[in-house]
């Protein structure tokens, strides 16, 4: 990142009511530039930017952002938490039931919340939120390689 970038990401984490901290820039940073990053992922690339940072204040942090909407989390089932940078939209998920890989995939209807609830039950409802499950082209390609 250029501090340019740097003094961009402490201008939205301002414009969004937080603290700024070098931790939370960093933090930031590489769960944008990382793909549906873990927990311990995050720690490894904010410590490679700005030195030791507990785990906990990692997940102080990324539960603030989450909060500010400056980063989402997702939790497929029978996985780890993980937090991407791509908010503001209402895209879904595609989930390798093999390896773990996500991906991202745009809503088919458009909008948020894209899909509509068959009875919403008087909930107003602004988000949807879809996991489709299968296996990446990777694990397809292994497994009918090593199929007799």
């Amino acid at each position: 990142m250029t501090a340019a970038q740097s003094s961009a990401t402490a201008q939205e984490l301002r414009g969004a009511g937080l603290r700024v901290t070098a931790a939370r820039v960093a933090l930031l940073e590489t769960v944008r530039q990382g793909d549906h990053l873990g927990v311990e992922a995050i720690a490894t690339g904010v410590r490679d930017r700005v030195g030791h940072v507990s785990l906990q204040a990692v997940y102080e942090a990324l539960h603030a952002l989450t909060a500010a909407k400056l980063v989402r989390r997702i939790e497929p089932a029978g996985s780890p938490a993980r937090y991407e940078g791509r908010v503001g939209d209402n895209h879904h998920h595609l989930v390798c039931r093999s390896c773990g890989a996500v991906a991202d995939v745009d809503c088919a209807a458009g909008d948020a919340p894209c899909l509509t609830a068959a009875d919403d039950r008087g909930f107003a409802v602004d988000e949807a939120e879809v996991i489709y499950w299968g296996l990446c082209p990777a694990c397809v390609t292994a497994r009918s390689s090593s199929a007799p």
